[in-house]
């Protein structure tokens, strides 16, 4: 790797990483992607893929924004970037049922606002004809029939080869070890001992992003928190819809395999599964659809998502640090908002109005915590 002066380096190679990349190398910008591991291989890789957070009516308005933005456009990217490497991401219409309508009331509020095509299932007839599967004691739930799905390790393939095949620096299995900045303006980051020269550097490192002193300094809160899922097979279109029951989905693949997941765990950057889970997973699974009774759990995995205090996440400028930027703190859904986040921050780079107004998402926005979250 040479040291000459980049005019970005990337710090972090999760989806959010890979795409700001790729859209300031085709604004014309010399680009250089770090990342600790292989490119896409930590919360990208271990995701659900559902472009759509799993209540959408229970979230802050900035989170929609992005995800609608998402589910507009990467029925496109996705067939782009299968053109470009011939791997194919599986986007996927399959629509998101839910096995209830207590939420009823807000979410066609939410609906009304957002625009979003809501379909009440009022009875048994109707939600069983919907997702055939379901359990006989399910009698009504929501339907959202316009979200899609990709499959998380295809995406993030597509995307690393994608840029392995672009003049663009990748420096894979390389840790920043810390910043430099003078007068403050940033000038760079090392790996290891050496310093890379960089006019901007943008962080978009996941659940790391947080350790950085730069970002505690202004009060970035981003911690890890671990989600366990399961991947079982079935016959090939046993499941047609993504089905949500109680905080815990279904996901359907093309290939007959169902993900399973997932939980909320708070064990800082502990990664480790535990069969209890597991088998907790796969109960819950066939409670909800009681044909996957008697399948084996072919995988067992988890990831660490980015946690910030109400989900939103931030992006932007450093408030003390010029030319240095944040795009991190997507929580639950960095694959459903990843698109339009790395679109509105390459725009903000290159002097480009963004087309989702920033303020939300700024450093120094106020955020009130969840629940959850406390």
């Amino acid at each position: 790797m040479k040291t000459a002066v980049k005019e970005v380096i990337v710090v972090g190679g999760g989806i959010i990483g890979m795409l700001t990349t790729r859209f300031l190398h085709q604004a014309g910008l010399d680009v250089m992607l770090v990342d600790q591991g292989q490119l896409g291989s930590e919360s990208t890789w271990a995701g659900g893929g559902i472009l759509s957070p799993l209540y959408p009516w229970h979230y802050h308005p900035a989170i929609t924004t992005l995800s609608q933005y998402g589910q507009q456009h990467y029925r496109a990217l996705c067939q782009q970037i299968k053109t470009e490497t011939d791997i194919d991401p599986q986007w996927l219409p399959s629509g998101l049922v839910f096995t209830d309508d207590t939420d009823l009331a807000a979410a066609r509020a939410w609906a009304d606002r957002c625009g979003a095509n809501l379909q009440h299932l009022a009875d048994s007839q109707a939600l069983h004809a919907c997702e055939p599967q379901l359990a006989e004691d399910f009698h009504s739930g929501l339907f959202l029939p316009d979200v899609a799905q990709m499959r998380n390790p295809r995406i993030a393939d597509a995307l690393r080869t994608s840029l392995r095949l672009l003049p663009i620096t990748l420096a894979e299995f390389t840790r920043v070890t810390r910043l430099a900045s003078n007068d403050g303006r940033i000038t760079g980051v090392y790996l290891g001992d050496e310093l890379f020269h960089a006019n901007k550097v943008i962080l978009a490192g996941g659940a790391w992003t947080g350790q950085f002193p730069e970002m505690q300094a202004v009060n970035v809160n981003i911690r890890p928190v671990m989600g366990q899922m399961i991947l079982v097979r079935g016959a090939r279109d046993l499941l047609k819809r993504i089905v949500l029951h109680e905080g815990r989905y279904l996901i359907p693949r093309k290939d007959g395999r169902i993900l399973c997941g997932s939980t909320l765990e708070m064990n800082g950057f502990d990664k480790r599964t535990t069969p209890e889970v597991a088998q907790d997973l796969l109960e819950t699974a066939c409670r909800v659809v009681p044909a996957l009774q008697g399948l084996p759990i072919l995988n067992h995995w988890s990831g660490l998502r980015p946690g910030s205090p109400d989900g939103v996440p931030y992006i932007g400028e450093h408030p003390d640090i010029t030319g240095l930027y944040v795009n991190a703190g997507h929580y639950r859904y960095g694959v459903t908002m990843g698109l339009a986040s790395a679109q509105m921050l390459a725009d903000m780079i290159i002097g480009k109005t963004p087309l989702i107004d920033p303020t939300p998402y700024r450093l120094n926005a106020e955020r009130t915590p969840t629940a959850e979250w406390v």
